[in-house]
């Protein structure tokens, strides 16, 4: 990929399933790398790899749902590593139950994970990327936000809602020539969605059902993600802005 060489890239959920995968693939770009993550242990864990292996890389335990918190780190990375070049938007949860069993403690939980704390990202380094007329932005929304998805209610209003808002502020960005773009996952073998699917003859049951339901006959891995989100995050992505890439094995062909 062109231009990602010593960017200052930052990846919410840095030390999960997807967000490692991405940490992993931008540090062989050469990209300086910010991982924030509530899990510090596993982020702390990644940067020494990644660090052995040559990246400027710092980790950074945050929950990305405080505003206050979130700027105070994006300070502390603007210190550490330089200016904010790239944002990767990655964080978030789910669990799955139908929209009547829910409850508004449940509503309030995936909202500030899934929508305030992209929102706090964006809304704290856009700015400085203003100033400099220059930055990518990357949110990983998911395929449920587009087409729905049973037992993911909330978590789909979420997601489209982080698509119709990257869409908005790719145009109020744009002649600043910075990008927003979105990555919607499909169904992917993350620990997120073992949990979500359950264990036992049910979760098996659900991936089953899944796997024949995608034309290419698998679920996604982490490693499907990472090839779409480092080509909007480089420079052979610079003219492309306000897209929506669905990455699900053909699951969702339209809509």
């Amino acid at each position: 990929m062109k231009g990602l060489k010593n960017k200052v890239c930052v990846v919410t959920g840095g030390a999960g399933g997807i967000g490692s995968a991405i940490c992993r693939r931008l540090s062989e770009e050469g990209a300086k790398l910010a991982i924030l993550d509530l899990k510090r242990e596993d982020a702390g864990k990644l940067a020494r790899e990644l660090s052995i292996s040559g990246a400027q890389v710092r980790d950074y335990c945050v929950d990305i749902t405080d505003y206050e918190k979130v700027r105070k780190v994006c300070e502390s990375i603007e210190s550490e590593l330089g200016a904010i070049d790239v944002l990767i938007n990655n964080a978030g949860w789910d669990t799955a139950a139908k929209f009547v069993d829910t409850d508004p403690y449940l509503w309030t939980k995936l909202i500030s994970i899934n929508l305030i704390g992209p929102l706090n990202l964006q809304h704290i380094i856009v700015p400085k990327m203003l100033e400099r007329g220059a930055g990518r932005v990357i949110n990983i929304s998911s395929d449920a936000g587009r087409v729905g998805s049973s037992g993911e209610s909330v978590y789909s209003a979420c997601k489209g809602g982080l698509i119709s808002f990257s869409k908005t502020l790719a145009r109020e960005v744009a002649r600043k020539q910075i990008s927003v773009n979105v990555v919607c996952p499909g169904p992917t073998d993350t620990a997120l969605f073992r949990d979500f699917a359950g264990s036992g003859e049910s979760g098996e049951k659900l991936r089953n059902a899944l796997q024949k339901a995608i034309p290419f006959g698998r679920l996604g891995t982490p490693d499907d993600l990472v090839g779409a989100v480092c080509f909007l995050a480089s420079d052979d992505a610079a003219f492309i802005t306000g897209q929506v890439i669905s990455v699900s094995g053909g699951l969702t062909m339209a809509g």
